[in-house]
């Protein structure tokens, strides 16, 4: 790895990234392309050919094409002693680089419009048809995908938007700026309407032009949309016209070189992120089997018995059969959560009751990880019957839809109301079991209650099926003292997490 660009990761040439902070990952790859098209990636050699003798050569291949008749030639055409002196450049480039713009060194063509290429008009695939390119073949970079076909006669009359071997074809709908170079030994065909077809005049930038085009786009969605999501692909008149710096032809492979080492890093640096937020997130849920099983926390023999106290409150109260579960700690008792809570469902409100203002309304779309999110909730102005409302610290549950089982709690003093399809799970009794341990055992049953839900792509679970659940109930005291473990652990996990 050089030394120098090593450097780099501390000094204020990256800006806010370092390795130290939280780390970006799109970040840092955009940031190493910035450096390698400034020309701070790589020192300069001064014995390197001048990139305007580069030029020149590109410059040669675009006049002789245009005089074979395979490209036109533009009404304003850029001399080629010109070409490196464009005014008002982007940024200062080291000796040796030129600036020239993207038209300089490619012929460009999008697909056919509209109704030109319709599915109608495909065939079955034979001796005489042709291949039609999909943006597939260039997101998935494998031009062998795909089985639409026109016939010989189409082709002739589509025969513009042809591909050949080593042409540059770019995704332009779904998955934007996706490219993929076509290898020598590919179908004979066209591009569809979701492509953009790139064909450099000289192959010697074919790597340098495709860090900088990558690199541009994503600058200009940037741009755009304030992210790294790209939208749309520029008009062609905006797209022809950026600036694109050309380093000497050994400087560029210097540079590839080093952006490949840099990349590979990085991309080892997300991989194992990502390998830690797993191992992470399995930790936390083996954190929370041991918390629900009696084994994060000592048991202290001083705790009153969970089976007196609850006999003491209903003399009725008949444990369940635990023979399967002897390695409960003593003192512990499995009950239904239904002898422990109440399972209130939400109201079925009319979209005609909802409000700017009002009562926030709490919907499945609000509960958002862990917690309840009003951001985007809708208001209720009516009178509603008590068990419809939701008080702080109450813990609430999507009953149905691709969400079923996610929870969150609601943490605001404000009172709101519960829609249909929302259940809320109301302690009955605060002295035998905390809000705190009830959160963390449910949490810890989040697959369960998936597991238990029915009914295919719109999953349901009803309030019984909930209340029908073991629930493994330890002294109060040791209730609290197994929240305050998990917290303990869990904050640190999470500052790991966060640190990624």
């Amino acid at each position: 790895m050089n030394n120098d660009v090593s450097a780099r990761l501390k000094c204020k040439e990256w800006g806010s990234i370092t390795i130290e902070d939280k780390m970006d990952i799109k970040k840092l790859r955009q940031k190493i392309l910035d450096l390698a098209i400034h020309g701070k990636l790589v020192p300069q050699d001064p014995n390197d050919e001048p990139a305007s003798v580069l030029l020149q050569r590109i410059r040669e291949e675009k006049e002789k094409l245009i005089k074979e008749g395979k490209i036109k030639k533009r009404k304003k055409s850029t001399n080629a002693s010109d070409m490196h002196h464009y005014e008002n450049v982007p940024f200062e480039v080291p000796e040796g680089w030129v600036w020239c713009k993207l038209d300089d060194l490619a012929f460009y063509k999008k697909g056919p419009f509209g109704s030109s290429l319709t599915k109608a008009m495909f065939v079955p695939k034979g001796n005489d048809t042709y291949k039609v390119y999909e943006q597939k073949n260039a997101i998935q970079k494998d031009h062998e995908l795909g089985s639409y076909y026109i016939s010989k006669e189409k082709y002739c009359s589509l025969s513009s938007f042809a591909v050949h071997p080593y042409d540059i074809i770019v995704s332009c709908a779904g998955t934007i700026g996706e490219t993929y170079v076509l290898p020598q030994n590919i179908q004979e065909g066209i591009i569809n309407q979701a492509l953009m077809l790139i064909r450099l005049y000289n192959r010697e930038i074919e790597r340098f032009y495709l860090l900088y085009f990558d690199f541009i786009l994503k600058q200009e969605a940037y741009k755009e949309s304030k992210g790294t999501a790209i939208k749309n692909i520029p008009p062609f008149d905006v797209l022809k016209n950026f600036f694109i710096p050309i380093p000497p032809k050994e400087e560029q492979n210097r540079i590839l070189n080093e952006v490949d080492k840099w990349m590979s890093l990085v991309n080892a640096i997300e991989t194992n992120s990502n390998d830690l937020q797993t191992i992470i997130k399995q930790t936390k849920s083996k954190i929370l089997d041991l918390a629900i099983h009696g084994k994060l926390v000592p048991q202290d023999p001083n705790d009153e018995s969970v089976i007196e106290l609850l006999k003491r409150i209903n003399p009725d109260f008949t444990p369940c059969d635990n023979g399967h579960y002897t390695q409960l700690p003593d003192g512990w008792s499995i009950c239904k959560l239904s002898q422990l809570c109440k399972i209130e469902n939400g109201f079925a409100f009319s979209s005609n009751d909802y409000k700017h203002e009002g009562t926030p309304l709490i919907r499945i779309s609000n509960i958002v990880n862990n917690s309840i999110d009003l951001t985007d909730c809708v208001y209720i102005q009516n009178n509603v019957d008590y068990r419809f409302v939701v008080n702080k610290g109450d813990l609430l549950i999507a009953m149905s839809g691709a969400t079923t089982g996610k929870m969150g709690v609601y943490s605001s003093k404000r009172t709101a109301f519960l829609n249909q399809r929302v259940g809320n799970i109301k302690i009955l009794d605060g002295s035998l079991l905390s809000a705190d341990y009830r959160n963390i055992y449910m949490q810890s049953k989040v697959d369960n209650i998936i597991k238990f839900a029915y009914g295919g792509a719109q999953p349901n679970i009803s309030a019984s099926v909930i209340g029908d659940f073991e629930f493994f109930l330890p002294p109060l005291e040791e209730q609290k003292r197994i929240v305050c473990a998990v917290n303990e652990v869990f904050t640190k996990l999470d500052t790991i997490m966060e640190s990624l």
